[in-house]
């Protein structure tokens, strides 16, 4: 009798992630993990009932491996004010790898295309906005440098921009300045009759 392979998630979800980047979200198929991890299908649907399940599984994963880089920035910071912001941009001065690229645009366009994985991504941006304001003297500010920063990662992160490192370093550091600004909210803009 041989030698079973032993079968873990994060395995399968290597190897969805290999295909999704290969191949592409829409066309991703329990066969196509199965093969790419070596295993059964029939092993992929035990961990993964349905394709749906092994999406919602990387999606999980993603936020929780970033969840934890983030934490780690923090506790690699200490006691700052902004602390949930100054985290995110410490580790926003590192690149995304070329290889994480099109799993971060495929597992966007999952996001997209999918209500119930949306929710849970909403409810984490609900929780890491709430953060953000919490843990700053200058909630506006920092809210404001927030979603600079999320726009910066988006161009990245999707492979429509690549910042220098000179450009990176820059903005970065200009978004840490903004995140200490008392920036007042602005009055309801008027209407004009022109």
């Amino acid at each position: 009798m041989g030698r079973r392979k032993e079968i873990s998630t994060d395995s399968i979800l290597d190897a969805a992630e290999a295909v999704m980047a290969r191949i592409g979200v829409a066309n991703l198929t329990i066969d196509a993990v199965a093969h790419q991890a070596g295993i059964s299908k029939a092993s992929v649907l035990y961990v993964h009932k349905t394709k749906q399940a092994l999406l919602e599984a990387l999606v999980t994963r993603a936020m929780k491996r970033d969840d934890s880089i983030h934490q780690d920035a923090e506790l690699q910071l200490g006691d700052v004010d902004s602390l949930a912001l100054k985290g995110r941009i410490e580790v926003a001065k590192t690149p995304p790898p070329e290889e994480f690229r099109p799993v971060a645009l495929n597992l966007s366009s999952a996001l997209i295309l999918n209500p119930e994985l949306r929710k849970t991504m909403q409810q984490h941006q609900d929780d890491v906005i709430q953060r953000i304001i919490t843990t700053s003297a200058q909630p506006r500010g920092a809210l404001l440098a927030y979603l600079a920063l999320e726009g910066f990662k988006f161009l990245d992160f999707l492979d429509f921009h690549k910042w220098t490192d000179v450009e990176r370093a820059q903005i970065l550091e200009e978004l840490s300045w903004l995140a200490e600004q008392n920036v007042p909210s602005s009055p309801h803009p008027e209407t004009s009759d022109d």
